[in-house]
């Protein structure tokens, strides 16, 4: 029988004590005694959150598929159980074994959001682990950190051993390999970082310097020996369909945020968003066989005995087979009682066509996401999407019976003015319009409700929008003010409800997305002020953020509201995501002039995603029959 590391009358003290013992469906145990590597594969969220996500479902099925790795799980321990292990001094544990973090080779942090990053330091505190990288020693483990967060790391670069660049499946045997030879030949843990930095996509902050001008800006940003690579290329797994994908996923003994089989159908998207980070960090598109999607779902259907199985991409309307791929579901999951999930569809006829074969007896409501209130304003972000294409969709959802419509859109755009703010009103009033022009009043079963959300807009780094500067808290409750005021004007109010994010959160996640090193002081302040759970509304303490920042003399505004110029270096302009700065250059000036570019498959744009050989890049090229030269091909996507 397993040992739990937390006493019954413990477990009995904290909210969830599901969360804490392991032992779930599929969890996979092995003898540590047998292996060479133990992985603690970490997400800084609390166990409902982290138990969701693909990636580590990914990664864990890969790492465990090799004899001489054991992979086990850890999660963020809720506030309760904090309390508790601080006072009794109990250590951080992986799930499937109970065995304290601080014991293993390895500790893998996902860092999908930068609002987490209290957490990660609540991690390696409660496991022991010194919070700076250069005050661990050989008996520690190497901290290592993957995900979005990653394509700029410098505001935690200081608490991490590694940054792995890009996507998992690729450059991990090799560097477990090496750990091998590290603890057999005997090396220091320095010598075993510095041969890490030689694999593709490993980042070792510890062997990089930057130095900062007057103003505050990067002078430069360079290694502190010969040989460490300048540039550091992300890794992609241009073969989606031939490679690491689990078919026996975790079952959790508790309802989790997303309780359902999850079938990653592509990667990437056409859409050039500039607004977006995922669209540029995961390009080019790669798609996964169809053949190969279908069995993997019945497998994963038959090893979990979930209710529900959800489509995962960023743009699913764009997956080449979808409509093959949704029958076939239909079909298979009719039989089993099972509901089909299609988030992230464009809403035109095909895809409201294949939503409506999906939930052809309960009608949930229908997302659309403007993002800008104004057609200049959506021109501006490249969106792609016009108000007719949205009010055409809107008629044909609520002929097909839906009465319920999400609209999400962002405030603080580049450019934006007052009227793309009323916009956000006035579309929401159209679409309510729609309504009761398109169905019949003796056919309306229910009154139409439109939901129109509105998130503070956070230049990201690696997308155009880079270079643009953030509003500050007030001027974002400001426009949420005017948007209010707006709808309450509206012919149809009754029928529209409006709902805003938090602003002083989104100032803090715009200091984190595009700050340095120098942040790094702030956050371990905050931390240590008590700041943990920064996502979660209740327990956010805007005033310490505050206090710490000041006590730190580290100026908001400087990483917010100014605006970049076009030279300035960036802290992550060391890292090559595979898109250019020429060409995020060159659409950020689009954007200034209100130019839309079109997507990938109308039109090869040149941002330096081809060079990876696969993808949509490669089919284009393909079928260039003319063999035309593409833009980065003429002197770079700037010329």
């Amino acid at each position: 029988m397993r040992k739990l590391a937390l006493r019954d009358e413990i477990l009995m003290q904290v909210e969830k004590p599901a969360r804490y013992i392991g032992g779930e469906v599929n969890a996979v145990m092995k003898d540590p005694g047998k292996v060479d590597v133990r992985f603690a594969f970490c997400f800084p969220d609390v166990y409902e959150i982290g138990m969701s996500h693909l990636g580590i479902q990914i990664l864990y099925d890969m790492l465990n598929g090799w004899e001489d790795v054991w992979c086990e799980r850890v999660y963020s321990p809720w506030v309760d159980l904090d309390g508790i292990m601080r006072r009794e001094g109990i250590p951080l544990f992986a799930l499937e074994s109970q065995d304290a973090v601080k014991d293993f080779d390895f500790l893998g942090i996902t860092i999908q959001y930068e609002m987490c990053y209290t957490n990660i330091l609540q991690v390696l505190d409660l496991s022991g682990i010194p919070l700076p990288s250069e005050e661990r020693g050989e008996e520690d483990p190497i901290v290592i950190g993957g995900g979005p967060c990653t394509y700029n790391p410098e505001p935690i670069a200081e608490f991490f051993d590694i940054f792995y660049i890009g996507e998992g499946e690729t450059v991990y045997r090799q560097l477990l390999d090496l750990y091998k030879a590290y603890r057999r030949e005997g090396w220091t843990r320095r010598t075993f970082l510095r041969r890490a930095a030689d694999i593709p996509g490993m980042y070792v902050p510890s062997l990089y310097e930057a130095t900062y001008k007057e103003d505050g800006t990067i002078a430069s940003f360079e290694p502190k020996e010969e040989g460490v690579p300048r540039r550091i290329v992300k890794q992609i797994q241009m073969d989606l369909t031939h490679t690491y994908y689990p078919t026996k996923p975790v079952v959790p003994f508790m309802k989790v945020t997303q309780d359902r089989v999850v079938l990653e159908i592509q990667r990437g998207c056409i859409r050039g968003c500039r607004f977006c980070q995922a669209g540029q960090l995961y390009r080019p598109v790669r798609e996964r066989d169809v053949e190969m999607l279908k069995k993997t779902a019945i497998e994963m259907l038959n090893n979990t005995g979930h209710e529900e199985i959800s489509l995962n991409s960023l743009s699913s309307s764009d997956y080449s087979h979808l409509e093959e791929l949704v029958s076939f579901l239909m079909d298979t999951c009719r039989e089993r009682m099972v509901n089909v999930s299609l988030p992230s569809l464009r809403i035109d006829s095909f895809s409201l066509d294949v939503m409506g074969k999906v939930q052809d007896v309960k009608k949930s409501s229908l997302t659309f996401a403007p993002e800008a209130g104004s057609q200049r304003l959506r021109d501006v972000i490249n969106k792609g999407l016009t108000e007719e294409a949205i009010l055409q969709g809107a008629a044909l959802a609520f002929a097909g019976g839906w009465s319920r419509v999400k609209l999400y859109f962002m405030l603080g755009l580049p450019t934006e003015t007052e009227e793309d703010i009323r916009g956000i009103a006035e579309l929401s009033n159209k679409v309510a319009a729609v309504f009761f022009e398109t169905v019949p009043k003796e056919k309306r079963t229910s009154q139409v409700q439109i939901v129109a959300s509105t998130s503070f807009f956070i230049p990201k780094p690696f997308t155009p929008f880079q270079w643009a500067r953030m509003c500050t808290a007030e001027e974002f409750l400001e426009k949420a003010r005017l948007t209010k005021q707006a709808v309450r004007e509206q012919l149809n109010q009754k029928r529209i409800k409006y709902n805003w994010h938090e602003a002083d959160v989104s100032v803090l996640e715009g200091v984190f997305a595009r700050g340095d090193r120098r942040v790094a002081q702030v956050i371990r302040r905050a931390y240590e002020k008590g700041c943990i759970y920064d996502s979660w509304g209740e327990y956010f303490k805007n005033d310490v953020w505050m206090e710490s920042f000041t006590e730190c003399g580290v100026d908001i505004g400087f990483y917010t509201t100014r605006e970049r110029k076009l030279d300035e270096i960036f802290p992550w302009d060391f890292l090559d995501c595979g898109v250019t700065k020429q060409f995020l250059e060159r659409e950020w000036l689009r954007a200034g002039e209100g130019i839309v570019t079109p997507n990938c498959r109308q039109s090869c744009q040149g941002c330096g995603a081809a060079r990876f050989g696969g993808g949509i890049c490669f089919e284009k090229r393909e079928e260039d029959e003319a063999g035309a030269a593409y833009p980065e091909e003429e002197g770079g996507a700037g010329a």
